[in-house]
């Protein structure tokens, strides 16, 4: 496993192609599965801005795509998203900092949040369900570079890490998911 966040697209308007996570073009694995841990709530929102009004935290936009095994783009996938606020907590009474969405035609998909807290012995992480029309789940999470909790932290999975930036007061990231669909 390489420890280097990637996408399994090249980024526009730079010339070297980023290395892919999974890599969709040479029938490696898809987009490792992981534990749904205990704090998942059916029926979240149909949204992509998971910030409310008076929300504290830095401001986080995750974006990418979701991808076949053959690195054709797949439309109206569900992507459920759920995650700690910027202290750490969940909210298991209502739906704060969860939301469900739809890819677009070309795969792509926007999600609105706050960096998470540090939730007790677990990295700094989103977790997050997918499922292409009429096929099975997959339940994963997402991660952060360069987090002092990452190499103590036994969920952690380095093909799982995003792309960061800082872009002023915000944080940008971006991943590209590969479901266990032919095409």
């Amino acid at each position: 496993m390489g420890a280097a966040p990637a996408l399994a697209r090249s980024k526009a308007g730079t010339s070297a192609p980023l290395e892919l996570t999974p890599p969709c073009d040479d029938g490696d694995d898809p987009t490792p599965p992981q534990t749904e841990g205990p704090y998942f709530k059916p029926n979240s929102p149909l949204r992509t801005n998971l910030i409310e009004p008076g929300t504290q935290g830095i401001r986080l936009t995750v974006t990418g795509y979701v991808f076949g095994r053959r690195c054709k783009p797949i439309g109206n996938v569900l992507l459920d998203f759920w995650q700690a606020d910027s202290r750490g907590a969940y909210d298991n009474r209502g739906f704060k900092f969860r939301g469900h969405q739809f890819t677009n035609a070309q795969g792509a998909f926007t999600l609105t949040t706050v960096f998470p807290g540090l939730y007790p012995g677990r990295t700094r992480h989103i977790h997050v369900k997918l499922q292409a029309p009429g096929r099975p789940v997959l339940t994963t999470q997402l991660y952060f570079p360069n987090e002092p909790r990452n190499n103590t932290d036994p969920i952690f999975d380095s093909r799982l890490l995003m792309n960061v930036r800082d872009v002023g007061n915000t944080k940008e990231a971006e991943f590209d998911f590969v479901l266990n669909v032919p095409q």
